[in-house]
C-alpha cells in the first residue's frame, strides 16, 4: 500500500475518511510531524526523503516544486493534487483506489 503525506491545509476530512476505510493506511499529517508552516520545497523534501506521496489542494505552487525536483534529477515520490471542490466522498473513494491499487513504485 501506498505511503502517503498530507500537507497542512489538506481536508481533515478527508484525512479521516481515509483512515476509517483503511484503518492500516500509512498516512501523516505534515502538523503532526512539526513542518505545520513549512514551505512547499521543505515539505516535498521530507516526503522524499520518507517515500511518501503528498496530498494536496495546492494547484497554484506544489506541483511546480514537484516537477523541479524531477527535473534536478531529486527524488520525488508523488503528489496527488485533489482538487477542493470535489466532494469528500468521491476524493476519498478516489484516494482508496489510488492507494488500494498501486504500488509505489508505479
Amino acid at each position: 500500500m501506498l505511503r502517503l503525506a498530507s500537507d497542512e491545509n489538506f481536508n481533515g476530512d478527508i484525512v479521516r475518511g481515509l483512515l476509517f476505510r483503511l484503518p492500516d493506511l500509512n498516512l501523516v499529517r505534515v502538523q503532526d510531524i512539526g513542518l505545520d508552516g513549512a514551505i512547499d520545497p521543505v515539505v516535498l523534501a521530507w516526503a522524499a526523503e520518507n517515500d511518501r506521496i503528498v496530498m494536496t489542494h495546492d494547484r497554484a505552487t506544489l506541483p511546480d516544486f514537484a516537477y523541479e525536483r524531477v527535473v534536478a534529477g531529486e527524488a520525488m515520490p508523488g503528489v496527488f493534487v485533489i482538487n477542493d471542490r470535489v466532494p469528500v466522498g468521491r476524493a476519498i473513494e478516489e484516494l482508496v483506489l489510488a492507494a488500494t491499487c498501486s504500488e509505489a513504485s508505479e
